[in-house]
């Protein structure tokens, strides 16, 4: 029996796409929903290449228990995989998914995160910081913004010449690198 990996986004999509893309013809595991919070968000028009729903939440649903519980229920996650997704995870849906639910996170934690820590406002925190290194960092879900448990980092140098714009760039291709063996290592594992 394949095992079902949910992905939660807000934003274009290209880690959602990407991720979609690598489990299309897997042997054991399969994207079963993409469950978006943006009516405008890229994801949405990406997603209808692939046979795979998407389900647009909106904030009364999604912080409703008992109504997004059971949305979710019906794709049987063995895997929830935020991917570039901006609101909090309630502490009912950490409770209800315990080490189910895991983040990408555009920086190496626990440097640069918290609340409103997301795409360029990281990248220009680390720029401003002088940071030498920055990377991607895959970690559990727990109640807090970014604190659960490390599961891997992907780190890259930075040089003194490069811009917001670079960093962003570097991201994009860690992301794209690591994210789906990630989740494949983490769906493989004993506990999932």
């Amino acid at each position: 029996m394949k095992k079902n990996l949910v992905v939660f986004a807000s934003g274009s999509g290209s880690n959602a796409i990407n991720v979609c893309e690598y489990f299309k013809d897997h042997p054991s595991i399969q994207v079963v929903a993409i469950f978006c919070n943006n009516p405008q968000a890229g994801i949405i028009e990406k997603i209808k290449s692939y046979p795979v729903p998407l389900i647009l939440i909106t904030k009364s649903e999604f912080l409703n228990q008992e109504e997004l519980t059971k949305k979710l229920s019906l794709f049987e996650p063995n895997l929830i995989a935020l991917l570039g997704f901006l609101w909090k995870i309630p502490a009912y849906l950490v409770q209800a998914y315990p080490r189910k639910i895991v983040n990408l996170h555009p920086a190496l934690l626990p440097k640069f995160g918290g609340k409103g820590m997301y795409g360029h406002f990281v990248h220009e925190a680390v720029k401003a910081a002088n940071e030498t290194h920055s990377g991607i960092t895959i970690h559990w879900v727990n109640e807090q913004y970014d604190e659960g448990e490390m599961i891997a980092q992907f780190t890259f140098d930075i040089k003194p010449s490069d811009e917001v714009k670079d960093i962003a760039e570097k991201i994009h291709g860690l992301e794209q690198k690591h994210v789906p063996q990630i989740l494949e290592k983490v769906l493989m594992s004993e506990e999932n």
